[in-house]
Formats: structure tokens, C-alpha cells, sequence
């Protein structure tokens, strides 16, 4: 069991966004090793309560759960308190939703992520805080030059950029300034079980609920914008990576994704799931949308130099997985 020092109270972790897919499979990941995790959801999104039933189902005693959002600032103190480690996921995560109402999307991003900043800075500084960032600080990278390292200039586009971006470079410079305990991990496209995704967002699980249900596909561009595609089992094993070696990774940003051998095409994840399914799915396609990145894949030399980390879970593996828990519902 992992343990604070000189105590038998588990560590505990605090997960804002936890309800959703990324936060129950972090959570299901580090209870499993010893933690006791806090879950800290508005449960606004389709499919976090009952993700939230199962996981209090699965681990009744081990499980805490707040409801609460991070846009009320001054709720946040008592919450971060006493916590040994911060993940926070917590996000309005789709790129379309953002040009519609920018506001809420900037309230939620950036003014949610400062607010969980101030609260943690306030209450708990010197606890191990990480940030869920995203790809999309990059902008469209419409040349296909290669892995996207650390290094890439930033070229925030689409009010989700920005507002993710703006949380992004937050949550760095309060390592260098307050001197916190933050990583940012710029994640690229992750997947798997209790993943409910839609057209906006999460399009793996998105194009599987749909071709098990015989639903028709809209395309969004030509179909071969190439992504590199992680399991969320390999990320919530970067998440405790990250908080382990918190040594190593304060101040860090890190690529986070599948890398090269994950790296597909949405024709390509298409065409397999009909495989695994045994079904011919159905698409027709529709204009680029504002935003869209014809290629991205993240170079991830980085962690695996500095945090031993790479993807264990090949997509071909993880997507019949995916397709798996998606026919066991309801």
C-alpha cells in the first residue's frame, strides 16, 4: 500500500475533471496502487455520472467525490488541502464548442485553471500539480515536418488553443515563479474504456459508438489528417510518473501521445473498427473545420529519456479494447 510517511493514511490525490474518461481511468490507476482519490466534477459532460457509478462501485471506500466546479474560486481551498497530488483535467476540451462561446470556454480553461493555481498556491504549495495541456498550443501545423518536440514555437489557434495555452503557460511560470510543484503534459489523442466521445471531441470512441449502433459518420476534411493515438491506460501511468518523479518533472512540459508506431490516420481507424465489428461503417465527408491539424504526432523522446516512459499499449491492441467495453453497454 502506498502510504504518507509516518502514517497508515493513503496518499490522496486530487482530480478535478475526474468524473470524466481521462479522470476515472487516472483514478482507477492510482487507486489501484495505494491512493485514495478525490474526485472533483460538475458532471456536466455526457457519460461522467456513470462513469462516477462505477467507479464508487468499483471502490467504494478508496473514492471521494465533490461536486463542484473549478469556476468558483472560492470553493477550491478547502479542496486542495491536505491533498498529496493535484491532476487536473478539468477542461471544456472541444475546439468547436470554443468558437461557438468563447467565453465559457476561456472561464473554464484559464480562468478555471487559475483559480485551482491561487487555491493550491494559497493552501498547498508544495504539493505535485499536474496540468492536462493539449496539442493544440502548437496551432495547425499544416507542414508535415516530422514528431512535434517541446520545442516547437507555440502559435495558440482557435479560442480552445488559447485558452489552453494561456492554462498552459500558468501553470509553467508558477514553477518558476511561486516555485510550485506544476508539469504541464501537452497531451496529443487519447482513448479508451468509459471514453463517451462525440463529433467535437474524442473521435476514436466517437467512431466507435457510432459504427457498433449503425449511425452514419461525417468526415471533416479529407480523412487523412494523422494522429498518434494513446491509450488512457499508458497516460494515467504517465500521471504517476510525473508525480513520482517530481524532482524531475517540476517546471517540465512534456509531448504526450502514442508517437510514431501509433500514428494512424482516421480513414485507417475507420476501416478497423468495421473489422473488429464485423460491420461496414457508413461516412460521407464535409469541409475542414477551423483549427483542424492535418498532421500531429508527438515526439516523446523527451519523457522517455528523462521519465523511463513510453506507450505499452499498441492501438491495434488498445482500439479492440476500446470496441470491447463499448459493446458491453447498455
Amino acid at each position: 500500500m502506498t502510504t504518507e510517511l509516518g502514517s497508515d493514511r493513503p496518499r490522496r490525490v486530487l482530480i478535478t475533471g475526474g468524473a470524466g474518461f481521462l479522470g476515472v481511468n487516472a483514478a482507477v490507476h492510482l487507486i489501484e496502487r495505494g491512493w485514495h482519490a478525490t474526485v472533483l466534477d460538475n458532471l456536466n459532460r455526457a457519460g461522467t455520472e456513470r462513469n462516477l457509478r462505477w467507479l464508487v462501485t468499483q471502490h467504494p471506500t478508496r473514492t471521494t467525490f465533490i461536486k463542484e466546479d473549478v469556476r468558483n474560486a472560492p470553493a477550491l481551498a478547502e479542496h486542495v488541502s491536505n491533498q498529496d497530488a493535484i491532476l487536473h483535467l478539468a477542461a471544456q476540451v472541444a475546439v468547436t464548442t470554443s468558437l461557438t462561446d468563447p467565453d465559457t470556454d476561456f472561464d473554464i480553461n484559464a480562468r478555471g485553471t487559475l483559480n485551482l493555481l491561487e487555491a493550491t498556491r494559497k493552501n498547498n504549495p508544495d504539493v505535485a500539480f499536474v496540468f492536462a495541456s493539449t496539442n493544440k498550443v502548437y496551432g495547425k501545423l499544416d507542414h508535415r515536418s516530422g514528431p512535434c518536440k517541446e520545442t516547437q514555437p507555440l502559435d495558440f489557434h482557435s479560442p480552445y488553443g488559447c485558452s489552453k495555452g494561456t492554462a498552459d503557460q500558468y501553470v509553467r511560470d508558477y514553477a518558476r515563479c511561486f516555485h510550485m510543484n506544476t508539469v504541464v503534459l501537452r497531451q496529443s489523442c487519447i482513448y479508451g474504456a468509459h471514453q463517451y466521445g462525440t463529433e467535437d471531441q474524442g473521435w476514436v470512441a466517437h467512431f466507435v459508438h457510432s459504427i457498433l449502433r449503425g449511425k452514419p459518420l461525417t468526415i471533416y476534411g479529407d480523412g487523412k489528417q494523422v494522429r498518434d493515438l494513446l491509450d488512457a491506460r499508458d497516460l494515467s501511468e504517465l500521471y504517476e510518473t510525473a508525480i513520482e518523479k517530481i524532482a524531475i518533472t517540476r517546471g517540465e512540459i512534456y509531448n504526450v501521445g502514442g508517437g510514431e508506431p501509433n500514428q494512424r490516420h482516421l480513414l485507417e481507424v475507420i476501416e478497423r473498427i468495421g473489422e473488429l465489428v464485423n460491420k461496414k461503417p457508413q461516412y460521407t465527408f464535409s469541409d475542414w473545420r477551423e483549427g483542424d491539424q492535418a498532421y500531429y504526432v508527438s515526439d516523446i523522446s523527451k519523457a522517455k529519456k528523462e521519465l523511463g516512459w513510453e506507450p505499452r499499449i499498441q492501438f491495434d491492441r488498445g482500439l479492440s479494447d476500446l470496441v470491447a467495453w463499448a459493446a458491453s453497454l447498455d
